[in-house]
Formats: C-alpha cells, structure tokens, sequence
C-alpha cells in the first residue's frame, strides 16, 4: 500500500540502489570472468546460440586488434545495399540479441505505471515545480510522483554519470582509432542505467514481472556487475576487462548524485594496457591538455572547450603573458559587481577568423569558494568590453549595462 511514509522510505532505498549501481559503473576491480561468461552464455542460449568462446581483452582498445571479422553481419555500406533477412534467425548474433532485450524492455515497461509512460517532461522553465530543480525529497514532500522520482535519481542519474561522463569520452576514443565496431557494442558495467531502472522497482516491490523475464533481466544484470564492454558474434565472444583507474568528481550544483570525469594527474579513465581518456571537469580533452600544456598548443587547438581546459590548466595571466596578446580595453563588469572585463586581441589566424577574447570572472562561485575566470571568443570588430560582453548573450552594450547581476 503506497502512502507518504511508504514512498518517502522507498524513495531513501532507491537512492541506496543507484548508489550501488554507480560503484559497479565506476569499479575498477578486476571482471568476474566465470559470472560474465555465464550470464552472456545465458543470453546466447535465450536466441538459441551456441555458447561461444571468449577472448578476454585489457581495454576496448585492444578489443579492434582481435580483428573486424568477429561480427557476423554486413559491414554498414553493404547492409544499405541489400534487404534485411525475412526472419530473425538469420539476422546477425548481435541484432538477434538486440531484438531479445527490445522485446524484454517493453514487457517491463508495461509493468511500471502509466504516469511515468505517459507523463510530460517537467517545466523546464518553472524551477519551482520541476523534481529537475529539487532535492529528491524536497520534490516528493510537494507532491512529487514516486515513479517519476524513480526515473529521474536513478536511470537519468546514472545515465548521465556512466552511459554519458564516462561512456561518451571512451566511446570517442574507440571511434577514433580509425575502425568500424566489429559489431553491437554493449557496455556491461556502462549499461546500469537501464537495468537499474527495473532493479529498483522490483526490489522496492513496486511491480512483479513473470518467472523467465525476471531471469532475464538478472542475466543483463549480472554481465553489468561483471565485466566491460563485450561484442557478441556467432561462436565468439570478445569481452573487456575494468578499467584499472576511474577518477570522478561530483558534479557541480547535482541533485541525484551525478558525477563527471576529472584527473588532472594523468588519464580520468585508465585500463590495465595504458589506453584511456583524459577529462578535466567532465570535459574529454588530449592527454597534452593534462600532460604537457603549451601557448604553441594551444593557439593551434580549434576545439573552444579542449582550449579553454588548456588554458586554465596554465593559468590565464600565464597565458596571456606568454602568448603576447594585446589588451583593448578594460571595463568594471556591470553584471559582476566588484570584477573586471578585460577584452584581447587574439594573434592572427591563430583560431581561424580574426577574433578577440573577453576576459571575465564567472559570477557563480566555485566549490572552493573562488570565482573562476574565463575567456570567451567574441568578434574582432567590438572594442568595448561591455560590448563584448553584451554580445556573449545577445545584448546590446547598452542593455548588459543595465544587468543587475549575471551568473
């Protein structure tokens, strides 16, 4: 029987579960290779393929070296060319295993209740009616949905901390080797999002799924809990290792405990072979931004986020000192009471059409209690810095004058 004290305790032990599911998207430990091959043994034997054999790899990286043959299905510029098979048996081992967990999906999200299937997206606008804007229990104490709690500090927490913090980054750096995925790429332990959001409503009692389909849902479970990233093909399974290393932060201003890669020490994401990704406050930069940061670099690089990373990782007077760029003009910041615009000319060519650089301190204060600085890319043509300002939110000079305070 659900009631205030009911959803209030299931809302305390649901945050409990997606803490759990978040150590196993970040552990570090080494796989369970018998639970892992079991459970994708048991997934083979779901669409009536033989148990494979397994090839174990230290990263995703190393998963390209094992060949682009493991993948039983058409390369992409072939299957544009020719008709699907007309039944499942003969579509690849990967896509037979999409379909399984399609069709297990939808049986599940049947089971849980409708106002979380046909609810709308919160008010984006309206912070003060949003569970995006509140503390979970704030937002079920003002009549919050439970189920769309549920959703929202747990699947959307986790997707955004694994499937995006962590899997995006990991997922560029594989593409970027230059190969074609052999075939489906599933994520094991980056996959939590989805399967926590059936654990924890079955674990809650919040609805009750047949026999077979719960286990079928503890095998995808299980390979999360387990192991990497894995590729299944006929007769072949290619699985990876942990990673060896995961730094996180948590996220900025998150209410539903997100958090976001940060390492300022070496990669954010490090496998047992030495591949990875290097992150500084969640952004995915080259291990030189960490490593070896240099003006030279820098004023090459045309990524504005991977720069802006550099830069703050020499520090901005350093910065500027070194890279020779001259001052336009200085102006108290009208939205930042107390700081100071500082508007630059930016070197010729160095990031495509002549440009400047406003100079400002963010209006927000950080974690540390400091309020960092920053530089933004305005047009060459603006030599007022409240100008610049302006045009950074698509003001007027005369209009950002009049801000009583930005953020």
């Amino acid at each position: 029987m659900s009631g205030p004290a009911t959803d209030s305790r299931h809302l305390h032990l649901a945050i409990g579960i997606r803490d759990e599911w978040l150590n196993h998207g970040l552990s570090t430990s080494s796989a369970d290779r018998s639970t892992a091959e079991a459970a994708i043994t048991g997934l083979y034997r779901l669409i009536g393929a033989a148990p494979p054999r397994f090839v174990w790899v230290d990263s995703p990286g190393a998963a390209l070296a094992v060949g682009p043959d493991i993948g039983s299905g058409p390369s992409p510029r072939r299957l544009r060319a020719i008709s699907a098979p007309n039944t499942l048996a003969g579509w690849p081992l990967a896509s037979r295993l999409a379909s399984l967990l399609s069709t297990l999906r939808d049986e599940l999200d049947r089971h849980i209740d409708h106002r979380t299937a046909s609810r709308r997206p919160p008010p984006a606008g309206d912070p003060a009616t949003s569970i995006l804007f509140q503390s979970p229990q704030e937002a079920l104490d003002r009549g919050a949905d439970l189920e769309s709690l549920l959703d929202v500090t747990v699947r959307d927490s986790l997707r955004g901390s694994l499937h995006d913090a962590v899997g995006a980054p990991l997922r560029t750096a594989f593409t970027e080797q230059g190969h074609v995925p052999p075939s489906l790429t599933w994520y094991g332990q980056h996959d939590a999002h989805w399967i926590a959001r059936y654990d924890v409503r079955r674990r809650l009692g919040r609805f009750t799924v047949r026999p077979k389909v719960g286990r079928e849902l503890d095998l995808w479970a299980a390979v999360a809990r387990s192991c990497g990233w894995w590729w299944p093909a006929d007769g072949i399974c290619v699985v990876s290792e942990r990673p060896a290393a995961v730094h996180v932060e948590p996220l900025p201003g998150a209410l539903h405990g997100e958090v976001r890669l940060h390492h300022d020490d070496g990669p954010a994401v490090r496998y047992r072979d030495g591949w990875g990704v290097h992150a500084l406050h969640g952004t995915h930069v080259p291990d030189w931004v960490v490593d070896d940061p240099t003006v030279e670099r820098i004023l090459r690089e045309r990524n504005v986020e991977v720069r802006r990373s550099a830069i703050e990782r020499i520090g901005w007077q350093t910065y500027l000192d070194r890279a020779g760029l001259h001052l336009v003009g200085t102006a108290p910041d009208p939205g930042n009471p107390g700081c100071e615009l500082r508007l630059y000319d930016v070197p010729p060519m160095a990031w495509g059409p002549p440009a400047r650089v406003l100079l400002a301190v963010n209006g927000s204060v950080e974690r540390d209690g400091r309020r960092r600085r920053y530089g933004l890319t305005v047009p060459a043509n603006l030599e007022d810095p409240i100008a610049a300002a302006g045009w950074t939110y698509g003001l007027s000079g005369e209009q950002y004058a009049r801000l009583i305070r930005r953020t």
